[in-house]
C-alpha cells in the first residue's frame, strides 16, 4: 500500500485516520510487534496530538502532511523495535500516566499486582512508611503515594538518570512532597537505623543467559542495568531478601517481583535468613507466580 506518511498520488485514496491505522497495523504485525493495532493507535494519536479515543471520532478525516511525516518516523522506529513508550515519551500504569525515557524500564502490567498486594495491607496503617528499592521511573512509589494519601515513601535507585525521571513523575502527580528520592545501591543510601513498614521492589531478575533471547525491543533498547541479574537472575533478589529485615519494623512486609521460575529459589533464600515469619508466593491474574511476599515477626 505504500508509506502512510508519504506523498500520495492523485489516483490514490486519501490517507485518512482509518487508512493509516489499517496500514500501520498490518505493517507492524510483520515487524515483531505483539500489539500492532494498539501500537498504531498510540503512535497516530501522538502524531496528531490527540487522545486515542479521538481517532475513532475522526476516522474519515484526512491526516495532514506534517502529521504524516511525524507518523512515518514513528512507524519506522517502531518497526526497528524501539519501544512505543520511548517513542511517545509516556506509558500508562496503574491508571496513571508516567513519563518514559530510555533511562528507565517500561513498566509491565504484572507489577500492578505487586502494588495491589501492598495497598491491601498498607491501608490498615494510618501513616505507613514505605521503601521502594530499584524505583526506576518511580511508577511504583508514585502509584502508591497517589492511592495512599497518608503514606510517606522513600525511593532508591542506583541510576541518577532514572531518578531524574522518577522525580518528574512524582511532580506530575503532585506527590513530590511525600516521596523522598535517594541515589545508591539498594539499602546503601539509608541510615542504618531507618525502618519501614513495607519494602517493595521490582529488581533486575533476568538470568545472564536469557538476555540474548529477550524480545528485541527489550534487549536492544531498555536499560540492561534494570534487567540483568547474574547466572541465576538472583544477584539482586538475594541481597534484598538478606538485607530487608534490617530495615523493616516489627511485623513489616517485603514485596519483590520475581520470575515464575524463581519461586522455589526465593522461598529457600527467605528460609535461610531465619528472619521471616511468613513467606508467600503471589500469583498474577493468569495464575503465574509473579512476586514474593515475606513478613517478619511482629
Amino acid at each position: 500500500m505504500g508509506d502512510p506518511a508519504g506523498p500520495e498520488s492523485s489516483s490514490a485514496a486519501p490517507w485518512t485516520v482509518r487508512r493509516i491505522l489499517e496500514w500501520t497495523t498490518a505493517h507492524l504485525a510483520t515487524h515483531a510487534s505483539e500489539t500492532p493495532r494498539l501500537d498504531a493507535e498510540i503512535l497516530l494519536a501522538h502524531a496528531r496530538g490527540c487522545q486515542r479515543i479521538e481517532l475513532y471520532t475522526h476516522f474519515g478525516e484526512i491526516v495532514s502532511e506534517d502529521q504524516r511525516a511525524i507518523m512515518r518516523d514513528l512507524v519506522r522506529r517502531r518497526a526497528a523495535a524501539e519501544p512505543v513508550a520511548y517513542l511517545v515519551g509516556h506509558r500508562e500504569f496503574f491508571s496513571l500516566d508516567f513519563r518514559m525515557t530510555p533511562a528507565v524500564l517500561v513498566p509491565r502490567p504484572d507489577t500492578e499486582t505487586l502494588i495491589i498486594e501492598l495497598l491491601e495491607l498498607a491501608k490498615r496503617h494510618e501513616a505507613p512508611r514505605i521503601l521502594d528499592v530499584c524505583t526506576g521511573s518511580g511508577c511504583i512509589a508514585v502509584a502508591i503515594a497517589v492511592n495512599l494519601s497518608g503514606a510517606s515513601l522513600t525511593a532508591v535507585d542506583i541510576s541518577g538518570e532514572a531518578l531524574a525521571v522518577a522525580r518528574e513523575n512524582a511532580q506530575a502527580h503532585g506527590v513530590q512532597d511525600r516521596v523522598r528520592f535517594l541515589k545508591g545501591d539498594l539499602f546503601a543510601p539509608l541510615e542504618a537505623s531507618e525502618r519501614f513498614d513495607f519494602i517493595i521492589s521490582n529488581p533486575p531478575y533476568v538470568r545472564d543467559d536469557e538476555i540474548a533471547n529477550l524480545p528485541p525491543d527489550v534487549r536492544l533498547h531498555e536499560p540492561l542495568l534494570a534487567l540483568r541479574a547474574g547466572p541465576e537472575g538472583l544477584n539482586v533478589i538475594r541481597r534484598l531478601i538478606a538485607e530487608a529485615p534490617g530495615h523493616l519494623q516489627p511485623g513489616g512486609h517485603l514485596f519483590v517481583e520475581i520470575s515464575p521460575q524463581q519461586a522455589q529459589d526465593v522461598e529457600r533464600l527467605c528460609a535461610a535468613t531465619g528472619a521471616y515469619e511468613a513467606v508467600r508466593i503471589v500469583r498474577d491474574l493468569a495464575g503465574k507466580d509473579c512476586a514474593l511476599h515475606a513478613a517478619i515477626a511482629g
